[in-house]
């Protein structure tokens, strides 16, 4: 006899293949669709549910959904029509020095009941003394890697919503980082445009799965 557990559980793991399945990268939006600053925030939120390096949760957001300021970033993002017609553009920026805020991120383990005192000051003070002292470049890698998972996270919420988005790595990131006034401990990840398509993302194909994965060991060629 299937309980009720057995009967929702393969639905639910469907609605969430068909999110994987039907996300597309959208380049044409429909420019009337605007998404509200609420329901923006509430998508972020999700998203900072992703895994960061420690915990440190180093993304940082700016919301770009002014029309002054979308004209602004257009051709510093090579004149992508996007960037005008989506709801809005979200820069993701990663801190490489978010080990600053590790006090706090401990701290709120404490009050939640997830971990004792004792063992938050010494993950807090091992934590500072390494990512403090990291290479720039090493602590680049690190919200990067950090930067791309809430990303890709971020647009599946956006598509379980009915919304469509698309990852932009093609912009002057020196040109976005001073006419934005980004500071410099922030890394600028990507750009992702977010709204309702126009006309839907056009369907791609995949490699074999033989191809791009292996088991234990490599090929060798």
């Amino acid at each position: 006899m299937m309980t009720n557990q057995q009967t929702v559980q393969p639905l639910e793991q469907k609605m969430f293949f068909d999110v994987i399945q039907e996300r597309r990268s959208v380049r044409a939006y429909d420019p009337s669709v605007k998404i509200s600053r609420e329901e923006i925030t509430e998508m972020l939120e999700q998203a900072t549910l992703a895994p960061s390096s420690s915990n440190l949760q180093p993304w940082r957001f700016l919301v770009i959904d002014s029309p002054e300021l979308k004209q602004k970033l257009h051709p510093i993002a090579f004149n992508q029509q996007q960037v005008l017609d989506a709801s809005a553009v979200i820069a993701v920026l990663g801190d490489v020095e978010s080990y600053k805020k590790a006090e706090r991120i401990y701290g709120q383990a404490v009050e939640a009941g997830f971990m004792p005192a004792d063992t938050a000051k010494s993950f807090m003070e091992r934590t500072v003394g390494m990512y403090s002292s990291l290479p720039p470049e090493a602590a680049r890698q690190i919200v990067m890697v950090d930067g791309g998972l809430i990303s890709m996270q971020l647009m599946l919420i956006a598509r379980a919503k009915g919304y469509d988005t698309v990852p932009m790595g093609g912009y002057d990131k020196a040109k976005f980082v001073e006419a934005f006034g980004i500071p410099a401990h922030y890394a600028p990840v990507m750009l992702i445009a977010l709204g309702k398509a126009a006309n839907p993302g056009h369907p791609t194909t995949r490699l074999p799965i033989n191809e791009v994965a292996f088991f234990n060991e490599l090929p060798s060629v």
